[in-house]
């Protein structure tokens, strides 16, 4: 699934974000970590990989697996 960054804290490593139904969808330390990425900004589209519970198990570029 794919959604935007709505806030990202550089130094939690952790956020929020805008599923594309509109839904708020928050994200931990190690699902960033998992991204191999350095950094959001807000507004940034990301691909969504979620667990069976919801949870969000990676957030990644669009297009980059």
């Amino acid at each position: 699934m794919q959604g935007t960054i709505a806030t990202f804290d550089q130094s939690s490593r952790s956020g929020t974000l805008l599923l594309d139904d509109g839904t708020e969808l928050a994200f931990d330390a190690p699902a960033f970590d998992g991204s191999g990425l350095r950094k959001l900004r807000l507004g940034q589209r990301v691909d969504v990989d979620a667990g069976p519970d919801g949870s969000v198990r990676q957030v990644r570029m669009p297009g980059v697996d």
